[in-house]
């Protein structure tokens, strides 16, 4: 069974799933805004007229750093290649609106092709120009930050494009490329091997066949990204005003703050956008949203808003170092690309802990879970399955998995869930038919081949053994920091957190760190709220101590020229 939408057919798509992460119902009006006679009289200031001839490519798949081409007579195709070969036309681009889709917003590669269909009068509007409407001109940038999304959504559901996964559904690799392919909004389809039973014995399996035909053998992610064209890696000679490392909900807040005041930003994300909350099955005390919001849901929106203020997205290369000289940090990733910038926001967040059972590692995405998405949930319906922690997120991925599984088993260390969950969710807990909760209690044994099949736990009070038919468990029991690549360069504490503020930090506010002009937010920070709420708060208000960090930087730089030149 496929994970993504449970259908029995071996080669699947993602039809509906990018679509419930939105919450709605697909929207053309949206994705193919029509412009008024107004905007396209304003957006003539950005480009130039020029006539096409028909059957003219304008990009094709793969192509970077498109510009925006606007119809004013005539008419655009986009098309997709078709499963059978040859193309698809999925688009039909008249006048009064515009092509492009996601990649309108950054430097990834194009997924579709685009082609003059008749004799057309196109208005261009340069790439280089494109930053500066989405900046001035508010109510267009809405449009198509909005067209950008609904279009890529589009393109994913319809599922004959972009690439193609091969593996079988028990392999733990297979669960972390679909888990890349989704979270970075990519279009691809899945052949279980389990159904087809096509395998070749002498392939390394999963593979990915590429666009253009290429297969690759159990891929690494960072290979993955290069060759489809997700890699972005900014200008090395580039000094950004800030960088900000990790795109969870600080990194995140932090950068559009950042970019929406000015100040030229670019984001280091290792995997794909939204961090732990990105996984997490949904968030009901997040303000604003009172029946609740999906982790990715959040993370799609927070992304759009990014890119629609500019902020460049580094993606799929984690930092390995940093360093410091003459008021510039240089950040080395992996594959030695370096990237500067005058200031760092660190918001790298953590990681769950693992169980402390010692055949773990064989089950890890093979019956055992850091995440209750969809992709996970759907293996397991009318399943029994446990959730163990004692935190809000491993409460939420109960409620969640209560709908979907036939008996969910919460498991906690702890005599009971008041010290570390929410009052609104241990109510839900206490009274759900289809939740079980056992205090009290730790895992013992998973076993089963080649997957998880069953589970034991130890009640510590009454030492009670119990042995359950368990084919799925979902981890959330704490966090441990992502920080390996700062020591040494900051004070951390004796758990790896990022000590801030008072006598650690380089001045006294709250998110400064020990080094001048690296700042930290979100869950990496020591004694931090480990909370959604708190970690876009903290990203959004360390940009106004940034900003002041910066000018006394400036004016230190001006006095130091003045004092080198003589004039004073």
């Amino acid at each position: 069974m496929s994970e993504a939408n449970g259908s029995t057919n071996p080669e699947q798509g993602q039809s509906g799933e990018y679509l419930s992460w939105l919450g709605t119902q697909w929207r053309a009006d949206l994705a193919y805004p029509k412009l008024t006679d107004d905007m396209i009289e304003r957006l003539h200031a950005y480009g130039q007229e020029e006539r096409f001839p028909s059957g003219i490519c304008l990009y094709s798949h793969g192509d970077r750093n498109i510009d925006l081409f606007v119809v004013l007579d005539g008419g655009i195709d986009v098309s997709l290649p078709a499963a059978a070969g040859g193309k698809k036309v999925y688009n039909e681009i008249r006048a009064g609106n515009f092509g492009g889709e996601f990649n309108l917003l950054n430097s990834q590669g194009a997924v579709v092709e685009a082609r003059t269909v008749l004799p057309s009068l196109l208005l261009r509007i340069p790439r280089h120009n494109l930053r500066d409407l989405m900046r001035a001109e508010g109510d267009i940038a809405n449009l198509i930050v909005q067209a950008c999304i609904w279009r890529r959504i589009r393109i994913v559901e319809a599922a004959v494009s972009g690439a193609i996964i091969t593996g079988h559904t028990d392999d733990p690799q297979m669960t972390l490329l679909r888990r890349f392919f989704l979270r970075n909004i990519y279009p691809h389809r899945f052949v279980d091997l389990t159904q087809t039973g096509s395998e070749s014995g002498s392939t390394r399996y999963p593979t990915v066949t590429l666009p253009n035909g290429k297969v690759l053998e159990r891929p690494e992610i960072s290979e993955l990204a290069d060759e489809l064209g997700i890699t972005e890696l900014p200008d090395p000679r580039t000094i950004f005003d800030v960088i900000v490392v990790g795109a969870g909900p600080a990194g995140l807040a932090s950068a559009v703050y950042a970019a929406s005041e000015g100040l030229s930003t670019v984001i280091i994300e290792g995997v794909a956008p939204g961090g732990q909350a990105g996984t997490s099955s949904k968030i009901e005390n997040y303000l604003g949203f009172p029946t609740g919001i999906g982790g990715q849901q959040l993370a799609i929106r927070a992304q759009m808003q990014a890119l629609k203020f500019g902020v460049s997205f580094a993606i799929s290369r984690p930092v390995v170092t940093i360093g410091h000289e003459d008021g510039i940090h240089r950040m080395v990733l992996a594959g030695g690309q370096a990237l500067c910038a005058r200031a760092v926001v660190v918001a790298t967040g953590a990681q769950y802990r693992t169980l402390n059972v010692k055949n773990y590692q064989q089950y890890e995405n093979r019956g055992l879970f850091y995440a209750a998405t969809s992709m996970e949930g759907v293996s397991c319906r009318n399943q029994e399955v446990i959730v163990v922690g004692g935190g809000n997120s491993a409460g939420q991925a109960s409620l969640f998995l209560s709908g979907i599984a036939r008996r969910v088993h919460h498991i906690v260390r702890g005599p009971s869930l008041a010290a570390t969950m929410s009052q609104y969710l241990i109510s839900r807990i206490e009274g759900s038919k289809r939740i079980s909760l056992h205090t009290n209690s730790e895992i013992t044994r998973l076993s089963g081949a080649p997957s998880l099949s069953h589970v034991s736990w130890l009640n510590k009070l009454s030492g009670e053994t119990t042995e359950c038919g368990i084919s799925a468990v979902f981890v959330m029991i704490g966090a441990e920091p992502n920080t390996g690549w700062l020591f040494g360069t900051v004070q951390l504490d004796s758990k790896g957190f990022v000590l801030t503020g008072g006598v650690h930090g380089f001045e006294s506010t709250p998110y400064a760190t020990s080094a001048p002009g690296i700042f930290a937010v979100g869950d990496v920070r020591a004694n931090s709220v480990k909370r959604i709420a708190s970690a876009v708060g903290e990203g959004s208000v360390v940009i106004s101590d940034i900003h002041r960090y910066l000018a006394a930087s400036r004016t230190t730089s001006d006095a130091e020229s003045d004092d080198r030149a003589g004039l004073r």
